[in-house]
């Protein structure tokens, strides 16, 4: 018992002793506490104890204003500020609104409301009025967009007084020109592989630089199976999309191009063709592109996935030209000398034949109407329900012979469609000539303006009848050299041209004086 008692004492004082050395030092003892072999606190614990100090810390720092002063400091605290894509929406539908509701001021006021109201009745009468003239308006110009009504642009158009004047000026033929939706923005293309983005009202324009090699093969392009054949920039082909995001171009290389508009940089090759490819056309509305190549297929892609989508096969020849609305629908011509609307859902065409030359050009009018360009110098009109032209305008583009011209005719020289007949050729007043090739043809969209060009020196306007199903020509504007391309403005403003001493595919003959450029032509309305 006395041996225990005094092991007792001693574990006594042993405590004691360490109670006293802990209040004279308490770090001495803390080290236990810091050691993580003590410590049964996970490892995840002690990182998020430690990012609680730092950001104590980091607070004090903010409350100091170290990192920015006055309202750039805020703006980067505080992105909450910026604009989501739903207001911005909200933002161009109201000013879009406000634009209808200034161009229908005018009608407002022209409209009745009786004087013997009082002041909330007639304010309540001018606001129901104002109402439906922007409703009014907002379903014309969406019948106008979707082809169910026809603007009448063509009988409204003045006679120019001003020739074509040259916009963009290039080293080659233009193959290939295209407008942005909003008209603001023009793209071209040439024979020596330079693509041109410009400005429709100043003419700036700034050049699209092909990528090296390496970049090219990353974004998917290959090289000629045929070690002889050389690479080539050499384009046939452009279109743009209508959100105005992307440029498609195609050429001789087989490949179709994706670039940016916003940093006119390649970003995508689609490969596949077997041969040049010969056009290219965005249907409206969508991402969705059509390739139409010398292989006699046409390829459908996606410029938003940067995809394949399938194949379209039917030409016996190769394809010259494609066009497409909104539906999904290809409008094509062949060197099998036939044009056909190819319905890629249903994998079924309807196939139109020109009994009389091979067609060149083509484009819709409507998805129930289309406009094709011979190599005669002839314009057909077509429709849904006839496999032959339901309207030829015989020699549109027909060359005459030197010191002969369209004013000085004599009466009894027979006419047809406005043109000489075919009876007059022996006697020289016309000739046979790679010339009148119609190389390109147009239509302003939803309207029943249109516009053909050849090589012979001019480009003709004219009116679609609606009722009547017939051309008539209106204006002749004078323009040298190979007309290989037309666009119109969206809203019938002025009408471009992509010209060049050469035709868009081949050498086959040569005008000398003639310029390589992009011209414009301003058309200015009655009312």
């Amino acid at each position: 018992m006395v041996r225990k008692e005094g092991s007792m004492k001693v574990r006594k004082r042993n405590l004691s002793s360490v109670v006293n050395r802990k209040q004279r030092n308490p770090r001495s003892m803390s080290s236990f506490d810091d050691d993580r072999f003590f410590n049964k606190r996970s490892k995840r614990t002690i990182e998020e104890d430690e990012e609680i100090r730092e950001s104590d810390y980091d607070d004090d720092e903010f409350d100091g204003k170290e990192i920015g002063e006055g309202e750039e400091g805020a703006q980067e605290l505080e992105p909450e500020d910026a604009e989501t894509a739903d207001e911005k929406r909200v933002r161009v539908a109201k000013a879009y609104l406000e634009k209808i509701r200034a161009i229908t001021r005018n009608e407002e006021e022209d409209g009745y409301v009786d004087e013997d109201e009082d002041e909330a009745k007639a304010e309540e009468a001018r606001k129901g009025m104002r109402d439906s003239l922007v409703a009014d308006f907002l379903q014309q110009e969406q019948l106008e967009e979707s082809g169910r009504v026809r603007r009448q642009l063509a009988l409204r158009v003045r006679k120019p007084v001003e020739g074509f004047h040259l916009l963009v000026k290039h080293r080659k033929a233009v193959t290939a020109v295209s407008l942005s939706d909003d008209d603001l923005k023009g793209f071209s293309a040439s024979k020596d592989g330079t693509i041109f983005q410009w400005d429709v009202e100043s003419g700036k324009t700034e050049k699209y630089s092909w990528p090296s090699w390496d970049i090219l093969s990353s974004h998917g392009a290959r090289k000629p199976e045929n070690p002889s054949v050389k690479w080539s920039n050499h384009v046939l082909a452009l279109a743009v999309s209508s959100d105005g995001r992307y440029l498609a171009t195609g050429g001789l290389d087989r490949h179709v191009h994706l670039w940016d508009v916003r940093t006119r940089e390649h970003i995508q090759a689609f490969p596949g063709h077997r041969r040049p490819v010969s056009c290219l056309i965005f249907r409206q509305g969508t991402s969705q592109l059509f390739s139409g190549s010398f292989d006699r297929s046409i390829k459908i892609w996606s410029a938003e996935d940067r995809s394949y989508l399938g194949t379209s096969h039917g030409h016996e020849g190769e394809i010259l030209v494609i066009d497409c609305l909104r539906k999904e629908r290809t409008l094509t011509v062949s060197r099998d000398r036939t044009m056909r609307l190819s319905k890629i859902p249903e994998e079924t065409h309807l196939i139109f034949r020109s009994s009389t030359a091979s067609l060149e050009s083509c484009c819709f009018i409507s998805n129930d109407e289309f406009l094709s360009g011979s190599d005669d110098g002839s314009i057909e009109l077509w429709s849904l329900l006839k496999k032959k032209p339901i309207f030829v305008v015989r020699h549109a583009h027909s060359m005459l012979a030197p010191n002969t011209n369209l004013n000085g005719i004599c009466d009894e020289r027979k006419m047809v469609n406005g043109h000489l007949d075919y009876e007059h050729s022996e006697a020289g007043f016309l000739k046979a000539s790679t010339q009148s090739w119609v190389g390109a043809v147009a239509v302003c969209r939803g309207s029943d303006l249109a516009a053909s060009g050849a090589g012979n020196g001019l480009v003709r306007l004219w009116a679609v009848g609606d009722e009547q199903r017939i051309i008539s020509p209106i204006h002749d504007v004078p323009l040298n050299g190979f007309v290989n391309s037309l666009a119109f403005a969206k809203s019938g403003r002025f009408l471009v041209a992509g010209v060049g001493q050469e035709p868009r595919l081949g050498r086959w003959d040569r005008i000398s004086d003639a310029q390589n450029g992009v011209v414009l032509q301003p058309i200015k309305l009655m009312y």
